[in-house]
Order: structure tokens, then C-alpha cells, then sequence
């Protein structure tokens, strides 16, 4: 059964989600539930001169009721080579340190920061190890292992539609 948002926890990720909409990250695109503010959904997009390039790796966060002054619980939900599948996500943002959580912390900073630690290359809970070439792999995987999931495409419709697009100009280059 999901926890409720206190008052104070639905008028910051509301103001956090406003923020992200005005002034988008790059490389990333959140949106929280219709049903539950409490969970919101992300996509990080491979960064250029990433092995990650191409790909596009959605996850959830799940928020405390008590957010902002606890951490978020962090997964990832598309295969990248970097973080498990499914996995509680252990990072400096996340449920895993609630003694160096800032409740200063925005959505949009939690979720730039795991974008920085897929980039990065330390090991923690939640990691797992592969070559460049695997996740070079599962990058050109990540689009149709997505369409796939039925949260992804209600909340994601824009990158339905590229994904479509994709798969059709790859159809009209190969025939």
C-alpha cells in the first residue's frame, strides 16, 4: 500500500516538477505518477561520447512521505551495463546515506546526480560491471526493451513517437 504525501512533500516535488518543466537537465526527463506524486518516473538519455550514446534508460524514484527531509529510494528499470535492473541504487542522494542528505536537494538535482554516477565508474550497491561494448549493446537495445513498458509509454509519449520514427527510418534504409 503506497505511503500519502504530507502537505509539505506534495508542494515540493509539485514546485520541483514546475522547475524541471521551466528549465529541463539535460539528458533528462522526469514525470511524477498522475496517481501518486510519491512516485515519479525518469529516462536518461546517453550522454555523446558516452558508451551510454543512443540509449535511453528509464528508472523510478520513490519518494518518503516525509520528502524533502529523507532521501529517495533510486532504480533503474532498463538494462544498461552499469546499474542492476530493478535494484535499489546506492549513491549520496539516495535512501542508502540519509545522514548526507540535504532536504536543499531538488528532483532535478537527485536525478543529475544519477546521471553523473552512470557515467562514473565507482562500485556501490545497485552496480554491476561490463564493458564498454555491452553497454554499447544494450544502448541499441534500450529503445525497444522500453516500448515494452506500460508506464514508460503512458508517461513518455514523445519518446514513443521517436521510437517509432526510429524503427521506421531503419525499415525504409534496410528495404
Amino acid at each position: 500500500m503506497a505511503s500519502q504525501a504530507s502537505t509539505i512533500s506534495t508542494k515540493r516535488l509539485g514546485e520541483d516538477y514546475v522547475k524541471l518543466l521551466q528549465d529541463p537537465i539535460p539528458y533528462v526527463t522526469a514525470h511524477p505518477l498522475e496517481s501518486n506524486i510519491l512516485e515519479w518516473h525518469y529516462v536518461l538519455r546517453g550522454p555523446p561520447d558516452s558508451p551510454y550514446t543512443g540509449g535511453i534508460y528509464h528508472g523510478k524514484v520513490n519518494f518518503p512521505p516525509d520528502f524533502p527531509f529523507k532521501p529517495p529510494a533510486l532504480r533503474m528499470l532498463t538494462p544498461n551495463g552499469r546499474f542492476r535492473p530493478q535494484a535499489s541504487i546506492c549513491m549520496s542522494m539516495s535512501e542508502y546515506h540519509p545522514k548526507t542528505w540535504s532536504p536543499l536537494w531538488t528532483v532535478g538535482a537527485v536525478l543529475n546526480g544519477l546521471l553523473s554516477f552512470m557515467l562514473d565508474t565507482d562500485y556501490g550497491v545497485g552496480v554491476v560491471q561490463s564493458s564498454d561494448q555491452m553497454k554499447q549493446e544494450l544502448a541499441a537495445q534500450s529503445w525497444d526493451f522500453n516500448l515494452k513498458d506500460k508506464t514508460f509509454c503512458k508517461l513518455f509519449p514523445d519518446l514513443v513517437e521517436e521510437a517509432n520514427q526510429r524503427k521506421n527510418s531503419l525499415y525504409i534504409t534496410i528495404t
